[in-house]
């Protein structure tokens, strides 16, 4: 049978309140203090939203929010109403905050200046939008549901869309400022994966040796990290085998291949990008 779903604590709630409200302010102060008086743009419908607010001197807040709603609404019916009313709360402070800086002068009319700030600040401000269950842009809602018709990964929808709201910005506001505008987007998406993800990235690490049980015990000793077995047949040998899985810091990672190769030279080692570590034991133990 399953589960309910478990409401949020009021100190939970408190939280993602406080962050979805500080992300939303900061992207909006991102776009409103330094991007758009500056003609650069983001990607996705915010980017729409600036073409458009140029184009026809509305305020950039009402784009934001109208063109975001159909998306909210396909967000609602697929993802859930939890991100749904999240993205809405966010989006609502985020054009309402707009309106509110739209005459407020730049902070600095030097493009370079625009875009490594602003990229920062509008990154710093998406991150944690995300991070706390909400979104302030509808393209990756759409990216997920063309995804499912077109069998292409959501990336590269996202990627495809935004070239040609680059290329639309090219003609609205010149080619310089498309330019300035990938470099701000690109920035501004790593600093969001950094928030996303956190500064503390790790590597799963799977071993393969016939040595499985010294390097184990060694890894434990040496590093104060715990590994699991996981039963395995060769494919071509078809002897039976156990492999290594644990998870160690980016910093440990040379440290661990050492001791691995120390052991047996000719083993087996798949590593691999881990975004987040949840649950079990991660905590070092004490090294010998």
């Amino acid at each position: 049978m399953a589960k309910t779903h478990r409401k949020l604590s009021p100190v939970d709630l408190l939280k993602k309140f406080i962050f979805i409200t500080a992300g939303a302010i900061l992207m909006a102060v991102a776009l409103e203090v330094f991007l758009v008086p500056n003609d650069i743009i983001d990607g996705g419908i915010t980017g729409i939203s600036i073409v458009l607010s140029k184009i026809t001197a509305l305020p950039l807040g009402i784009f934001l929010f109208v063109i975001n709603l159909p998306f909210l609404f396909l967000g609602y019916k697929q993802i859930g109403k939890t991100f749904a009313f999240s993205t809405l709360y966010g989006i609502i402070v985020m054009s309402v905050t707009t309106q509110l800086l739209h005459h407020v002068s730049p902070f600095t009319n030097e493009k370079i200046l625009a875009v490594l700030f602003g990229g920062l600040i509008l990154g710093l401000g998406v991150g944690l939008v995300i991070r706390y269950g909400g979104s302030l842009d509808g393209t990756e809602i759409v990216a997920i549901l063309l995804s499912k018709k077109t069998r292409m990964p959501v990336g590269q929808i996202i990627m495809v869309m935004n070239v040609f709201i680059f290329i639309i910005a090219g003609f609205v506001f010149g080619w310089d400022s498309a330019m300035y505008s990938i470099f701000t987007y690109y920035m501004a998406s790593k600093v969001m994966d950094i928030v996303v993800e956190g500064l503390n990235e790790s590597k799963s690490v799977t071993i393969i040796s016939s040595e499985y049980e010294e390097i184990s015990q060694t890894i434990q000793d040496r590093l104060g990290r715990t590994t699991t077995f996981i039963y395995a047949r060769g494919g071509y040998s078809g002897e039976d085998t156990q492999m290594i899985y644990c998870v160690v810091t980016r910093l440990e990672l040379a440290k661990l291949k050492s001791v691995v190769h120390e052991i047996d030279p000719k083993a087996f080692i798949a590593i691999e990008h881990v975004s987040d570590v949840l649950g079990g034991n991660f905590e070092k133990s004490a090294i010998h």
